[in-house]
């Protein structure tokens, strides 16, 4: 994986998701506040390449539609890679938009990974991830139960997960800025 797709949440929720992220920590159990570029989110789409002609079309397609709340409310676990997330909702207005995103990224990114593809995806907030099961059963006792948390989508960008560097497709980068 080198370049997702990601929609990256308002201020409340970036603290709740935050708040998460400090109680595994101090459970000792390494959250994903040390991944990527250290912002809560759920990624949309991924790929070996998204393009500067998909970028273009994205940007132009996102800006159409209406970005549906995301109840962030399923505390759960991936089997593979021991990752402990918050999963959304998936209601029909987040599949629209999920649906919109890849139909506007078809036939123009390179290596899309399936995980991410329509019919295969679950959208998640990663709370922790490449933890051993120990760490896992001890991050489940010291989160659970969470309290559901309401993310509108405050920015989208383009993160390519070699360097760090996120393109804002909506938004400039300065939301949640710490």
């Amino acid at each position: 994986m080198a370049q997702v797709l990601e929609f990256f949440f308002d201020d409340e929720a970036d603290a709740a998701v935050r708040a998460l992220w400090r109680r595994l920590d101090q459970a000792g159990v390494p959250s994903a506040a040390g991944h990527r570029d250290n912002r809560p989110h759920v990624t949309f789409a991924a790929a070996g390449t998204i393009p500067v002609r998909a970028r273009a079309t994205l940007k132009t397609d996102l800006a159409l539609l209406s970005l549906p709340a995301l109840w962030l409310y399923t505390l759960g676990a991936f089997a593979t890679g021991n990752t402990l997330f918050l999963g959304a909702i998936t209601d029909t207005e987040l599949l629209a938009v999920h649906s919109a995103v890849h139909d506007a990224l078809a036939g123009k990114v390179r290596d899309p990974l399936a995980d991410y593809l329509p019919g295969a995806w679950v959208p998640h907030c990663t709370l922790a991830q490449d933890v051993t099961a120990d760490q896992l059963v001890t991050a489940f006792a010291a989160i659970h139960p969470v309290e559901p948390i309401r993310a509108s989508i405050a920015e989208i960008g383009i993160l390519d997960t070699r360097t760090g560097e996120v393109e804002y497709v909506i938004g400039d980068g300065r939301q949640n800025e710490s």
